[in-house]
């Protein structure tokens, strides 16, 4: 559910049990593996993702926390929509549909993708300058290349088209209840320097739930923080937020709490 590695060990060393789910298509291949054949990423979509999420958490003993960073931030959601959770946080999070800020910088960053309707049906991959702009925009360019050789893939071309096009296609997979009174208590966390997803998709998100669901929904913005908020120096303000949050939830924007 996005690259939440630090964020993770920072929940481990507080006595937690963190799992990270990996969809079967991608087997236990590596980065550089998927690279060479990115094919197990070309079909996957939104919905063979949260089953997956889904059979994962069902095999569990309580109901977990989840945390999702970038299009994971939706699943949190999705998930939570669902019945399954006690609390999430959606960090960086895309869009679910009925969020309709789309900010020029998110355009610009998805356009490689999105430019072209054939590659609906492809695994896309992201050149290092395109990579620098739209995650780690805060990292000089020799840094950001150490980040790109380390984690970056193919961009499943399905999953991005069946969110950034959902409010125009009926029952899209990413159909969302904002009136949901049952869902966990969910936190949107933002960074003030992203370019991908920047603060205005989270925060309509955000407040779209506030006003339609009596559940627990919350807000932080990190300043200056990019999309690669769970790595960049400075990520363990952002875990302990989130973390401390799930395990006592309280609404409304956490700057004024």
């Amino acid at each position: 559910m996005g690259e939440l590695g630090h964020p993770l060990r920072a929940a481990r060393a507080q006595g937690d049990h963190p799992r990270l789910s990996r969809h079967p298509a991608c087997g236990t291949a590596g980065v550089q593996v998927l690279r060479d054949d990115p094919s197990p990423l070309a079909g996957l979509g939104v919905t063979e993702v949260f089953d997956q999420l889904k059979q994962v958490i069902d095999a569990l003993d309580t109901k977990p926390v989840v945390m999702g960073h970038s299009f994971g931030g939706a699943f949190v959601q999705l998930l939570l929509d669902a019945g399954y959770g006690s609390a999430g946080v959606s960090i960086d999070g895309a869009a679910v549909k009925g969020v309709k800020a789309l900010p020029f910088s998110e355009i610009k960053a998805t356009f490689p993708v999105l430019h072209n309707p054939a590659n609906k049906s492809r695994a896309v991959p992201i050149t290092e300058k395109e990579f620098h702009h739209a995650f780690t925009n805060n990292l000089t360019v020799e840094e950001s290349k150490a980040v790109y050789d380390r984690y970056s893939v193919p961009v499943s071309g399905r999953i991005l088209f069946q969110g950034g096009f959902a409010n125009f296609t009926p029952n899209a997979t990413t159909t969302y209840d904002f009136a949901n009174d049952d869902r966990a208590p969910l936190l949107f966390i933002s960074g003030g320097n992203d370019n991908i997803l920047p603060p205005a998709v989270q925060r309509e998100n955000y407040e779209k739930n506030a006003k339609r669901s009596k559940a627990i929904t919350a807000y932080k913005l990190f300043d200056g923080r990019s999309h690669y908020t769970c790595g960049e120096p400075g990520w363990e303000a952002v875990a302990d937020l989130a973390l401390d949050w799930a395990l006592a939830p309280i609404p409304g924007g956490l700057d004024q709490n």
